[in-house]
C-alpha cells in the first residue's frame, strides 16, 4: 500500500493572520514539505497542475525534478497531469526526461482539470474536454511505445516519423493512473487501458467514491486486464489532527471556512459528515481512513491533501509529524485482511521486471474499441488500432 500526499499548490492568504505567502514561498514550502514525507516513511508525493492564480504549480516537472535531486526513495507523481491542455508530444518528453533524473521514480495521474479559463489559453474548448482526453492520451501511449511514430487526429497537427528523445527510461513507461471525480468516461478510459484510476475523494460522499471505484473495476475486468479487485486504486482523502478532537476542530475551522476549494459552502461538522474530510485525534484519523477500504475493497495508493487553504507550512510539519506516529498502524491495518492476489501500486522496478516477462508479440495495445459513451462517436479506423 502506497501512502503520501497532494498538493494543489493554492497562495492563500492564513484567515488567522490576513498574511499572504509570496509564490516564491509556497514554491519552497512544497519541497520542503515533500523532504519531510520522505523523512517520515510515506512513498508518495503528487504536485498538480494549475495555470491560473491563486496557485503556483504551472510546471509540475521542473519542481518535481528539483525534488528528485533532494530525496532518495520518494515516488513523484502529479496530481494532475492536464491532458486536455497540454500537447503529447510535450508530456511525453518532460515526464521522459524526469524518468531519468529520478532513477525511474515518477509516475503521473492524467485529468482534465476543473478550471474552465485554462482551455482557450492553451487553444482548446472546453466542450472538447473528454474528446481531448481521449486523443490526446492515445497519442501520448504511441509516442512512449513506439520507436517511429505516424500518426493523425483531430485536435494536432499530424506526426510523420516521429521519435521521442529521450526514450522511457529502460524502455518501460511511467505508470499512468486516470483522475476523476465525477466522469465514468475517465473511470471508463482507466479501466479499457487497464491503468490506474485515482478518484479524488474529498468533495463528494462516499456512496459516489464507491460507485466511480465499482465501475472502473467493472470495467477492467470487462476489458480483460484481471479479476475486478485487482483493478489498481487510489483515493485522496483530507484531515487535521490534533491531539484532542475540540482543538483540531477549533483550530482548523477558520481555515475550512475560506479554503479556496470547498470554502463558503456548507458548516465543517456538515463537511466532515457528508464526506471523507476528519479533523479530529490521530485515532480518529487512523479510523476513518481504514474504513475506506470497506467501500472501495483493497486498494493501492491513499494520498492526503494536507498543504491548502492558507496553512502555515509549520503547521503542515506539525500535521506530517502526526501522521508518521500513526503510520505504522496505517500499514497494519491496510495489509489485514488483504489477499495475496491483490497487487501492489506498479513502481518503475516492477514494470520493467514485467516487461521481461511479455513476449514480443504480446506487448502491444488492446485492439478491443473503446465505448461510444467514452469516444461519444463511432471510433475512426485509426482508432481502432490503439
Amino acid at each position: 500500500m502506497q501512502l503520501g500526499l497532494f498538493s494543489v499548490g493554492d497562495v492563500t492568504p492564513d484567515p488567522t493572520t490576513g498574511r499572504v505567502p509570496s509564490e516564491h514561498e509556497r514554491i519552497k514550502a512544497a519541497v520542503t514539505i515533500a523532504k519531510k514525507a520522505e523523512e517520515i516513511g510515506l512513498d508518495v508525493f503528487a504536485l498538480g497542475e494549475h495555470h491560473n492564480p491563486p496557485f503556483h504549480p504551472s510546471s509540475p516537472t521542473t519542481l518535481l525534478g528539483f525534488i528528485a535531486a533532494q530525496t532518495s526513495t520518494l515516488i513523484l507523481s502529479t496530481a494532475t497531469t492536464l491532458i486536455t491542455t497540454n500537447d503529447p508530444v510535450k508530456i511525453a518528453e518532460d515526464y521522459s526526461v524526469l524518468q531519468h533524473v529520478s532513477d525511474g521514480r515518477v509516475d503521473l495521474m492524467m485529468g482534465r482539470g476543473n478550471t474552465g479559463p485554462v482551455y482557450p489559453w492553451f487553444g482548446r474548448d472546453i466542450r472538447d474536454g473528454i474528446a481531448l482526453a481521449i486523443e490526446n492520451y492515445a497519442l501520448l501511449r504511441k509516442l512512449w511505445r513506439e520507436e517511429v511514430v505516424n500518426w493523425e487526429g483531430k485536435f494536432r497537427t499530424p506526426l510523420q516519423g516521429f521519435t521521442l528523445a529521450p526514450r522511457p527510461l529502460d524502455g518501460v513507461p511511467p505508470f499512468v493512473w486516470h483522475g476523476s471525480i465525477r466522469s465514468p468516461e475517465i473511470a471508463e478510459q482507466a479501466a479499457f487501458y487497464g491503468d490506474g484510476f485515482f478518484h479524488n475523494n474529498i468533495f463528494w460522499n462516499m456512496s459516489h467514491t464507491k460507485r466511480m471505484v465499482n465501475l472502473y473495476r467493472r470495467r477492467f475486468e470487462h476489458h480483460g486486464h484481471g479479476p475486478a479487485d485487482t483493478a489498481i486504486v487510489g483515493l485522496g482523502g483530507q484531515f487535521f489532527m490534533r491531539r484532542n478532537s475540540q482543538d483540531a476542530i477549533r483550530e482548523f475551522r477558520p481555515y475550512f471556512d475560506v479554503a479556496p476549494v470547498y470554502g463558503y459552502g456548507p458548516s465543517l461538522e456538515e463537511f466532515m459528515a457528508e464526506t471523507p474530510l476528519t479533523v479530529g485525534s490521530p485515532q480518529e484519523v487512523l479510523e476513518r481512513t481504514l474504513s475506506f477500504t470497506k467501500e472501495v475493497g483493497h486498494y493501492q495508493r491513499q494520498l492526503f491533501l494536507l498543504d491548502h487553504a492558507g496553512l502555515p507550512l509549520k503547521t503542515v510539519l506539525e500535521q506530517l509529524d502526526l501522521l508518521g506516529e500513526i503510520l505504522p498502524e496505517l500499514r497494519k491495518g491496510y495489509a489485514e485482511g488483504r489477499p495475496a492476489h491483490i497487487p501492489d501500486a506498479p513502481t518503475h522496478a516492477s514494470l520493467v521486471a514485467a516487461a521481461a516477462k511479455v513476449p514480443a508479440d504480446e506487448g502491444r495495445e488492446p485492439s478491443r474499441v473503446i465505448l461510444d459513451s467514452v469516444t461519444g462517436r463511432s471510433p475512426e479506423p485509426a482508432e481502432r488500432s490503439l
